[in-house]
């Protein structure tokens, strides 16, 4: 069996996280295998983990590199640079993830600037559509 390594919750760890040999992911026939370049860090999962049971594993956000492309022929090619978003699990050197997920990342952009747009770019996107106007007014 193939292994990767990816961060797990450990109780007996600094902060409840270890680095860890786990079973490298396999993809459903929708999802891409991206290899990992870069991951943020958002306050949802720091709460998480202090609750999560051991094993479980955090990640939300990824950058990185498609290694295996959805075998039915969805999302982007082999190579491709990409930021994605799962619902678990994405601090790992290796990661499965549905195509509609991903998205092809200009080369202008770098790794560690785009993982930072899933969860907290959308946060802040939503905010400014939602409540933006309160910054429109003459107080």
């Amino acid at each position: 069996m193939s292994t990767i390594r990816a961060i797990v919750v450990d109780p007996g760890a600094p902060e409840r996280l270890a680095l860890r040999e786990v079973a490298a992911p396999v993809a459903a026939p929708s999802e891409a295998l991206v290899r990992v370049a870069a991951i943020s860090l958002n306050r949802g999962e720091v709460r998480r983990v202090q609750s999560a049971a051991p094993g479980w594993r955090p990640g939300w956000d990824i950058a990185g590199t498609v290694e295996q492309a959805a075998a039915d022929g969805s999302g982007p090619a082999v190579g491709t640079r990409v930021v994605g978003l799962l619902p678990v699990a994405a601090w790992a050197e290796v990661v499965n993830i549905p195509t509609e997920n991903l998205a092809a990342l200009p080369d202008a952009v770098s790794f560690a600037q785009a993982a930072t747009l899933p969860v907290a770019g959308l946060t802040a996107l939503y905010v400014l559509e939602t409540a933006g106007s309160i910054l429109d007014r003459n107080v």
